[in-house]
């Protein structure tokens, strides 16, 4: 048992190693024949140490937990090399007090190599630190103890080096789930680490009692060294009483010494017996009043496990234990005093929490500090017991009743759907009833402007606040994030919604040589200019050259060394922008700042900025970096008068007055202001501000009005076409890659940039006018006064963009708060169902009904006459066989993996994540359309589409109506429309384009297909709706985001006959997505100018 437990249990936490040896290796030793007899409460780890051993381990650093104990048993008993999994650094921590002599060693350093081979032939102690997922090959043989010349040499790279028996090779890696190949895990004993919550909550209540009962946690520390100096004391009298027995003659009471020896063992253990006794006594009292901290050191270690996931939203969010414990402690300092223990644990407790959301909330984005406020509002509810897992797995998951149709007119499908798989809850039975009996209060209560502050209707009004979140979810999810709030700041506090920026001078009081300040940048923001004003005020100056600014880029990394190195001498401050541009540079950033930050000057201070990536693959700055540093982020203003305000900032009366032509330049100015303002901010509103994201930056409009003052210093007239085209075609158009958005942006200028700006005849938005010429102070007074509240409106953008831009919002919360949910915690884990068990019962019920793939060959063979429409079938058919041969394969190898009859990989891992999150697979997205459902409607989808092309496929003729969206590649069908007509008509295909007309029927109301073309339907709009009583584009009604299009009839029709006039050119895409997803473009007809709907 201990041999497999030496060999296997390393990797494993703490909950698999209990369920291992006490569920799964003791009942099989129990059921074999002939049975093994086996000791009770049998210890694996007790062969391989004693009390003694692990006394002197605790003394030298290593936690007390029972997991720290094992992994040092197995670190110290095992053969192979170990391999600590350590992102928190305790067991490097213990190896470094443990080990005289030790070598830190990292990859990649100047002599690593010479350093490993001569602690080979001097018999030292390597700790090869912060390995990634492979190492050098280098060391292969060094790894694998591949010895030659009778084991007493090995090689290292060329050079044959002489292998002492005493060398010690100890590997550590700071990934938390790191994936190592097969070779590297039989060459290693894999280690697990990582700090347990338990473990952690047992090492921050010791800190706390420390801090607050000094006298307590210095006699229990006394305490437990004295017993470990007896356990070891007895250890030694016990070894030498048996050297000295096993060396006696044959006459043992002739040996004077031996019976003194006896004696003196004797009187030493009973007195020890007697002190063990009181001391157990002392212990219990002790641990009773240690006891009564607990709450405030699992509350800590609840925030730090909240932390250590945040990286999850984005890679750039990572917090070190050794941080934590800093902040831990000062909040300790910093809480209320009271004598009475309870009120002082209560204050404990508001106050670390208060300050880790702090700590943590200053370097997170503005979007992503709801998520991690309302993660930590969760956890520490369930905490608390006050939380019910069904109702926080509906709030999470919304598992909405697919295909479900609304009988009320205030609420659409998928929120019917939402309520109908609320009402299956017994808290909630009959709520789907209700809205229904009393569709008018529930519509006045869903209509209101902000239903989270009104009151429910009837006695729905008494439910939780979870469960009033719970129906709320349902019936207005672009409002969730508001509900949110209150329910966070219901439970835990007012100040923890509340969002306040803290000033650089409070952040600056927790750096020091050690802990370096690193800005997330933002486009368009400059945190730096803090830096040097705090600098001014305490003599930190370029003039003095105690100021250092380096902005990174090509070669200018010498320069960096240099001021860091000078700097720590000194005690400089150094400036390091921009240091994502040097990724080769940064492992060396790190090494330094860890150097630097122990040996450096007492006023040395680092301040570092990098942009995060775009992805998390394209992520490079170093954990040790992001981990030691104080994170802030910056960002720019939100909301149009803030922006617009910023935009002027740009500018001073000088700037108005320096062009000959003032009143023209001056009203091109603002205009230009507005538009910079406006462009920047739309992309708040997701696709359909910009169908991708730019980064416009403040350079854009500072540089397009030193080209505006060029252009009418040069100019008698303004040339406003000019002006136009390279304000929107080589300024702003520069950044745009996407031809629509290139639309949008020179429709702006159109609108905004004409003679009729100087007469101040052009509003920018409803209510808001040009303003006059003026002087710098006025402009700005303008935008005080006259500007009408935030909305949609200022941006020509209807107000359901708004509640579809804050629906999305939500959604992203619930999800990412979904994916941070601790495995095996109450929530996510569907009411007393385990994990495996839930996905394996998803998996089960998506192969049940999986459908048998399409037998091309045979389809080929049964069609007569190849048009092109069948060539399409046959194409839908081959793309619908890849998926779900893929859905097949990947979930049969998933059962396979769940029933432990092949090895789990990364990629079974992703899948079963994926089902139990209702996401769609990544593996699966790959070879299907593009969607944005969640996994549940995905599928019932996916079978609406197979049972589509089934009936398509079945006699080869044309569906009456064809569901245009149920297409894979919806491109090829109306290429096919215009090739079938072009054959019939005999026209040339290149000269050919397609006519739509929107009919005024619905699906069930058409009854045989055209003679030419194809009915379509199944197409929404998004920004406006299809009137079919007038047969135009007319704006969109208010919480109708996406109306359905009638049945539109399309055909093909010579170029020269297409009719432009009063027509508005709209794009199709496949999802609200837009972007990469377009399909075509339709003429649809409009009364108003088309530049309404751009």
């Amino acid at each position: 048992l201990t041999a497999a437990y030496l060999s296997y249990a390393g990797c494993f936490s703490k909950r698999y190693r209990v369920t291992m040896y006490v569920d799964k290796w003791k009942p099989f030793f129990e059921k074999l024949d002939p049975s093994i007899p086996t000791t009770e409460g049998l210890d694996p780890t007790a062969l391989l140490t004693d009390d003694a051993t692990v006394a002197v381990w605790n003394n030298e650093g290593l936690p007390s937990d029972r997991m720290s104990t094992e992994n040092a048993t197995i670190l110290t008993s095992a053969e192979r090399w170990p391999l600590m999994i350590d992102p928190q650094l305790q067991g490097v921590k213990w190896i470094k007090n443990r080990e005289a002599g030790l070598k830190l060693v990292r990859l990649g350093q100047k002599s690593a190599l010479d350093t490993i081979e001569h602690a080979v032939s001097n018999g030292d102690c390597v700790l090869l630190e912060n390995i990634g997922e492979s190492v050098d090959p280098v060391l292969d043989p060094l790894l694998g103890r591949n010895t030659i010349k009778k084991g007493r040499y090995i090689k290292i790279g060329d050079k044959e080096v002489e292998f002492h028996p005493r060398f010690r090779l100890i590997l550590h890696t700071k990934l938390a789930n790191p994936h190592y190949k097969p070779e590297m895990q039989a060459q290693t004993s894999l280690i697990n680490f990582t700090v347990t919550i338990d473990g952690l909550e047992d090492q921050l209540l010791a800190n706390v009692v420390r801090l607050e009962r000094p006298d307590l946690e210095e006699l229990k520390a006394d305490l437990t060294r004295q017993q470990n100096d007896f356990k070891i004391k007895l250890k030694e009298l016990e070894d030498s009483l048996l050297s000295r027995l096993t060396s006696a003659g044959g006459n043992f009471l002739g040996d004077t010494a031996l019976v003194e020896n006896l004696e003196t063992t004797k009187t030493t253990a009973a007195e020890i017996e007697e002190k063990v006794k009181e001391a157990k006594v002392t212990e219990r009292k002790i641990n009773e009043a240690r006891e009564h901290y607990r709450p405030a050191a699992a509350r800590a270690a609840l925030l730090y496990f909240i932390l250590n996931d945040l990286n999850k939203i984005n890679p750039m969010y990572q917090f070190s234990l050794k941080a934590f414990n800093v902040v831990f402690e000062k909040a300790v300092e910093r809480a209320e005093k009271n004598d009475e223990v309870k009120i002082r644990v209560a204050n404990l407790i508001d106050t670390v929490t208060f300050s880790v959301f702090n700590y943590t909330a200053r370097g997170l984005f503005e979007r992503d500090k709801l998520i991690f406020t309302t993660q930590v509002c969760f956890q520490i509810l369930t905490m608390r017991k006050e939380i019910n897992g069904a109702e926080l797995d509906f709030l999470l998951r919304f598992p909405a009743v697919p295909n479900s149709t609304s009988p009320v007119d205030f609420l659409s499908n998928l929120s019917w759907g939402g309520i109908k798989a609320l009402s299956a809850m017994e808290e909630f039975r009959n709520l789907d009833r209700d809205i229904e009996g009393s569709a008018k209060r529930w519509k006045k209560f869903v209509d209101s402007e902000c239903p989270e502050l009104e009151k429910f209707p009837q006695e729905w009004k008494n439910k939780s606040a979870l469960q009033k979140l719970c129906m709320m979810r349902s019936l207005r999810p672009d409002r969730m994030t508001y509900a949110c709030q209150m329910f966070i700041e219901e439970k835990i506090g007012r100040k923890y919604v509340e969002s306040r920026s803290m000033e650089f001078s409070k952040s600056y009081e927790e750096t020091g040589p050690s802990t370096p300040v690193f800005f997330i940048l933002s486009a368009g923001v400059n945190p730096v200019k803090d830096v040097q004003i705090l600098g001014e005020k305490m003599g930190f100056t370029p003039d003095k050259g105690t100021y250092k600014h380096i902005s990174l880029g090509q070669g200018q990394e010498v320069v960096a060394d240099g001021a860091l190195k000078e700097g720590a001498e000194h005690g400089h401050w150094v400036i390091l922008e921009n240091i994502h541009l040097v990724k080769k540079w940064l492992p060396s950033l790190e090494k330094q700042l860890e150097q630097y930050g122990e040996s450096g000057h007492d006023s040395f201070r680092v301040y570092i900025s990098a942009e995060p990536a775009g992805m998390p693959s394209a992520h490079i700055i170093p954990q040790g970096i992001l981990e030691t540093s104080i994170k802030i982020t910056n960002e720019p203003p939100t909301g149009m008068k803030l922006n617009l305000h910023k935009s002027l900032d740009n500018f001073n009366q000088d700037t108005l007055e320096m062009c000959a032509r003032e009143n023209e330049f001056k009203s091109i100015l603002f205009s230009l202001c507005y538009f910079h303002a406006v462009v920047a901010e739309r992309r708040k509103f997701g696709p359909q501000g910009w169908n991708r994201v730019y980064p416009y930056n403040t350079g854009d409009l500072t540089i397009s009005v030193d080209v505006l003052f060029n252009y009418l210093e040069a100019n008698a007239k303004v040339p406003w076409e000019d002006l136009r085209y390279l304000f929107g075609e080589i300024m702003y158009g520069g950044h745009i890659t996407d031809d629509w958005d290139r639309r949008l942006c020179r429709t702006y200028l159109e609108e905004w940039m004409k003679p009729q700006l100087l007469d101040g005849d052009i509003n920018f938005a409803i209510g808001f006018p040009s303003p006059p010429p003026g002087d710098y102070v006025s402009y700005h007074q303008y935008i005080d006064d006259v500007l009408p509240p935030e909305s949609p409106y200022l941006y020509g953008l209807h107000p359901n963009a708004e509640i579809g831009f804050l629906t999305t919002t939500s959604e992203t919360l619930f999800r990412t708060v979904l994916e941070m949910q601790p495995r095996g915690s109450g929530s996510g884990d569907g009411g007393g169902m385990t994990r495996e068990e839930k996905v394996k019962g998803i998996l089960d019920e998506i192969l049940e009904k999986l459908p048998d793939p399409f037998n091309v060959t045979e389809l080929m063979a049964r069609a007569e006459d190849k048009t092109p429409y069948v060539v399409v079938s046959f194409q839908e058919c081959e793309r619908m066989n890849s998926l779900t041969n893929e859905v097949r394969r990947s979930l049969r190898e998933l059962d396979l993996g769940l029933k432990g009859e092949l090895t789990i990989t990364a990629d079974m891992e992703n899948l079963s994540n994926s089902l139990f999150l209702d996401s769609v697979p990544d593996s699966w997205s790959n070879r299907a359309y593009p969607s944005m459902l969640p996994l549940g409607i995905w599928y019932t989808d996916l079978l609406q589409r197979i049972k589509e092309l089934e009936s398509w496929v079945a006699d080869f003729n044309l569906p009456v109506c064809v569901w245009l969206s149920g297409f894979f590649n919806p491109q090829s069908f109306l290429t096919a429309i215009m090739q079938s007509m072009a054959r019939k008509n005999e026209w040339p295909l290149d000269r050919m384009c397609l006519q739509c007309d929107v009919t005024k029927k619905s699906k069930e109301d058409i009854t045989a297909a055209p003679r030419e073309g194809a009915y379509l339907h199944g197409l929404y709009m998004e920004g406006a709706r299809w009137d079919t009583q007038t047969g135009l584009i007319q704006e969109a009604r208010l919480k109708e985001l996406t109306p359905t299009v009638p049945v539109m009839f399309i055909r093909a029709i010579p170029v020269d006959k297409l009719e432009t006039k009063n027509m508005y050119p709209c794009p199709m895409y496949k999802t609200r997505q837009r972007g990469p997803t377009f399909v075509w473009t339709l003429n649809l007809k409009t009364k108003e100018k088309p530049a309404r709907w751009v």
